[in-house]
């Protein structure tokens, strides 16, 4: 009987049905029904959830349960909730996050990035020099035109650690081509350790950078990061307790 029910659920495409019929505590013949098909209904949309995780390629799991929003300061037309309910992904808007080194800029972005798959939705993570470096290796290979169609699926493109690495003229112009791409169409994230007036020493052209700020905070919200670094300061309390 068991091998039947799993023949039959492979010919529906009921993949989560076996996992889960027996545990369903069985009161009538409609509750347990049911109770099957919401375990079937659970088990697709985690499944959902888990492909659209490892396509967003995130180096590590952040949640924002575990975020502390202490050094965050926010424009007075954002704060936590409208951030954390992902508001300004409903409206294709950007969030620009700006501060010293290791003050939480990639855990926040990247617990956005999880939020959104876990709603649903497209997102791809890049550290920018490594975005950088894919779009040269896919010009000079003449794949670009494909390479970017998988971009543009995104609804949410995370660009971490903008400002780390210079770019090369014609890495900087790849990568304003893809914010170009984004503008009022899908929404970004930047990371970045500089501010605004000093990307001009990463992209090495004025007007480019220009360019390449005015599309990014016309429709953003840019988010102020202060204090000390979480890393440090880990280690330097790890060191007074030893």
């Amino acid at each position: 009987m068991k091998q039947e029910l799993a023949t039959v659920c492979k010919s529906l495409h009921l993949g989560y049905v076996m996992e889960a019929y027996e545990a369903i505590p069985f009161n009538d013949r409609s509750d347990y029904l049911l109770g099957v098909l919401q375990a079937e209904l659970q088990g697709r949309e985690m499944s959902r959830i888990r492909r659209l995780m490892k396509k967003a390629r995130f180096p590590q799991i952040k949640t924002l349960e575990d975020y502390d929003f202490e050094a965050v300061t926010f424009p007075v037309h954002c704060n936590r909730e409208l951030l954390t309910d992902l508001m300004f992904l409903e409206r294709k808007e950007n969030v620009v996050m700006l501060g010293k080194v290791g003050t939480g800029k990639t855990h926040l972005a990247t617990a956005l990035g999880v939020e959104a798959c876990r709603r649903g939705h497209e997102v791809r993570f890049f550290r920018v020099h490594d975005l950088v470096a894919q779009l040269q290796e896919k010009y000079q290979t003449g794949t670009l035109h494909r390479f970017q169609r998988e971009l543009n699926r995104a609804e949410l493109l995370i660009l971490d650690e903008m400002g780390f690495v210079p770019f090369h003229k014609d890495g900087a112009e790849l990568l304003f081509n893809v914010i170009s791409e984004c503008y009022e169409q899908r929404s970004v994230i930047v990371t970045s350790n500089l501010e605004f007036g000093q990307w001009n020493t990463v992209f090495g052209d004025a007007r480019l950078t220009a360019a390449l700020v005015d599309r990014l905070v016309h429709h953003a919200h840019v988010l102020a990061f202060t204090g000390e670094s979480y890393r440090l300061k880990h280690a330097l309390s790890g060191a007074k307790s030893s």
